[in-house]
């Protein structure tokens, strides 16, 4: 006779206490004869169905009116193949029991999942379909080592945690589960009885698409198909080739004008798409695409990782977005946030009762600038978990890069904290070790498994070597945002010109260090909020000295060692500040020709001339690139180089930062010859005053210890480009 389950046992697996209920559901051979468990809330009537004859084996008894039902079945020993055939409210379902099948997790992920090596986690975690011993169904995975209990809950079964308890391998922390006929399109959560018995309901960290605000499920969809990584794709990231980012921010670049509704990714991939194309840009640069929680946020303070928001489509639409930037010839840039997370409570913070995704002291796991939790890249799976998905992107997204959010917060523990707020690393410095070290092995996974994409770092601080390899001590990203740069240059433009000549270093600084790292050159969205004004509105002087001296600084900076990057509107000259709610002010570029018309198509100009004289982005990291031939005139504001490329071809830069014409300037030249300008950002096609040099004859005239000189005639507020003509 089997020894049935007492009531103790019952209790524990309905409550959810049960430590594994494998051993208790499902089919097992005992001393009694073979016999079936199951928990199923609600039945009224259960039979073991053969499935291989459709034979009804037995009907399982009722042992508690909660839905615990057992028999054994007669005259058999060996297990076998079997559904069951369960009456709910009056209607008989036929269904596979989830309890019959063994376990999912390979031996050789649990070990990379462990030591914290998984190459690619979300191919082992989070929800996949599949079909195991004929039957379709879905496997579910998560990691939450110190949980009691965890449970799949979902449309499938009625959000109802009692129905689908998962197996937990104590060897990984990794709870599993294979529920049958849970398929594509389907919402779900995980119910976790946590450390301390407190019942809690999280959505998938390694969910792939999942609901927007307030709603917090995941859903279950596949994992998307790899995109292969072209030629062009990766010639485009070189350090040789020009890289114009336009940095945008999907929800409010443009709107509907009827609803202010968003645009979504087929209409974006429209109307984006041809616009930065037309613009001359090579790469687009969005703000955080990862599910997050707050639009106010911009999706900095991201929790659905693996999930692009559902605020403007699907995921697959979000991937139609990208297939079609690359159709026309773009790169796709991600902003990417692997400093900090929300503390809401369906995320990750407390996921199973501990800290498991942040540090439990807050000297350690609160980030106050933000009021946001920081990750443990101590913690193997942690950092494991941040380094799959920067891998995931690339892989099954063709994402071409990532730009990384706030590096300094991450690799300094004293980053915004007084004395006494933070915790020395083991040394007693000030440096987080453990999250250097996550950096340089996300770098170095990234250039071994995708190579062709690049890494861009927001790093606000001299540390040594952000662009540079491991190997040689370096965080091993691509390049670096030159925010020194950025800032000493915007600190200049805004003086009024009267004052310029005794800020002249301002310019001219950013050489000194030029080559300690492959910068890029950020105008990005944190200069256009928060009061600081629009990049237009910085500048000094009426009307018409605004847009000058914007004209003008925007030819020194596209000329100036370094890639570019612009946020959205500034192409422009939007007036005012960015605001995430409204679209960019396009009613600025209607009706009659004017100001904005003309830094757009200077813009333009700028990115094509650019791409097309390769003196201006060949050498941008390379001192041969690069030489000063007027450094030194701060009376009247005049700043002059050439930048070269390999074969020696150079392109003269001419700026002159005051509202005064200086005529018949003359400087030294390499190369004499007849030089012809390409940019003049006082033209008329720019609404400039059209003081022009045309073609200009080199003179065999010593000036600045160089034999040959240039007489050019340097408008007000502006920058020249110019190139030698063949002979």
């Amino acid at each position: 006779m089997s020894e049935l389950p007492d009531r103790q046992t019952i209790n524990a697996i309905i409550s959810g206490y049960y430590a594994d209920p494998f051993s208790l559901l499902g089919m097992h051979q005992t001393e009694a004869g073979l016999e079936v468990r199951a928990l199923l809330p609600d039945a009224s009537e259960v039979w073991v169905i053969e499935t291989s004859t459709g034979r009804k084996c037995v009907q399982l008894k009722c042992l508690d009116s909660r839905g615990f039902f057992c028999a054994v079945v007669p005259r058999r020993k060996n297990l076998f193949r079997y559904q069951l055939a369960v009456t709910w409210h009056g209607e008989q379902n036929l269904i596979d029991d989830a309890y019959r099948f063994g376990p999912l997790l390979k031996e050789l992920d649990s070990w990379l999942l462990s030591e914290g090596t998984h190459l690619r986690p979300y191919e082992t975690l989070g929800a996949h379909a599949d079909v195991i011993d004929g039957v379709t169904g879905t496997r579910f995975s998560l990691w939450a080592p110190n949980a009691r209990r965890v449970s799949v809950v979902g449309e499938f079964n009625y959000w109802d945690g009692r129905r689908h308890p998962m197996r937990f391998r104590a060897e990984s922390g990794v709870w599993e589960l294979f529920v049958p006929a849970a398929r594509n399109g389907q919402l779900y959560k995980f119910e976790i009885i946590d450390a301390f018995g407190q019942l809690r309901l999280k959505a998938d960290p390694f969910a792939f698409e999942a609901q927007m605000r307030p709603q917090t499920a995941s859903m279950i969809c596949g994992l998307p198909e790899k995109v292969e990584m072209r030629a062009d794709r990766k010639a485009a990231n070189a350090f040789d080739a020009p890289i114009s980012i336009y940095e945008v921010h999907l929800g409010s670049w443009r709107r509907h004008t009827d609803n202010n509704f968003w645009l979504s990714y087929k209409e974006l991939a429209e109307q984006l798409v041809p616009y930065v194309k037309e613009m001359g840009f090579t790469h687009i640069e969005l703000l955080p695409i990862n599910e997050h929680p707050f639009d106010g946020s911009w999706g900095y303070q991201p929790l659905g990782m693996y999930a692009p928001t559902r605020r403007f489509g699907t995921r697959d639409e979000f991937r139609y977005f990208i297939a079609c930037a690359h159709e026309a010839g773009l790169n796709v840039l991600l902003d990417w946030v692997p400093g900090h997370f929300p503390s809401d409570d369906f995320g990750l913070a407390k996921f199973d009762g501990t800290e498991l995704y942040e540090h439990s002291d807050p000297r350690e796991g609160y980030q106050q600038d933000w009021n946001t939790l920081i990750y443990n890249f101590g913690r193997r799976e942690v950092s494991n978990y941040l380094a799959g998905n920067a891998l995931y992107w690339m892989e099954r997204f063709g994402i071409d890069g990532l730009r990384v959010d706030a590096v300094a917060s991450m690799i300094y523990r004293d980053y915004s904290r007084a004395e006494g707020e933070w915790i020395p690393n083991h040394y007693g410095g000030r440096e987080n070790l453990e999250a250097i070290s996550f950096l340089r092995y996300t770098n170095r996974t990234l250039g071994h498994a995708a190579p062709g994409s690049i890494t861009i770092a927001e790093e606000s601080t001299d540390f040594p070597g952000v662009s540079r390899p491991p190997e040689a001590g370096g965080l091993g990203f691509w390049f670096k945002w030159n925010l020194g740069w950025m800032h000493d240059t915007l600190d200049y433009m805004k003086l009024d010109p009267v004052y310029r000549c005794y800020h002249h270093n301002l310019m001219t600084f950013g050489m000194l260090y030029n080559h300690t790292e492959n910068f890029v050159l950020p105008l990005s969205h944190d200069e256009v909020v928060h009061g600081k004004r629009s990049i237009l509105d910085r500048m000094p002087g009426d009307a018409w000295q605004k847009f000058a001296n914007l004209r003008a600084y925007y030819a020194w900076m596209w000329a100036f060692p370094g890639k570019k990057l612009l946020f959205m509107g500034n192409e422009f000259a939007q007036g005012k500040e960015w605001n995430h709610d409204v679209s960019l002010d396009w009613h600025l570029l209607e009706g009659e020709d004017n100001w904005h018309h003309g830094v757009q198509r200077l813009v333009r100009d700028l990115n094509l001339t650019y791409r097309h004289y390769t003196p201006l982005h060949q050498l941008d990291f390379d001192p041969d690139g690069f030489e000063w031939l007027v450094v030194d005139d701060h009376e009247n504001s005049v700043l002059i180089f050439v930048r070269r490329d390999r074969a020696g071809n150079e392109v003269i830069v001419a700026s002159n930062f005051t509202p005064v014409v200086r005529h018949n300037y003359r400087f030294g030249i390499n190369q004499p010859g007849n030089w012809r300008e390409v940019i003049n950002t006082d033209s008329a096609h720019y609404h400039g005053g059209q003081v022009s040099n045309g073609t200009v004859a080199s003179q065999p005239i010593a000036s600045h210890q160089r034999q040959h000189s240039l007489s050019l005639s340097l408008p007000p507020l502006a920058t020249l480009w110019l190139v030698r003509e063949a002979e």
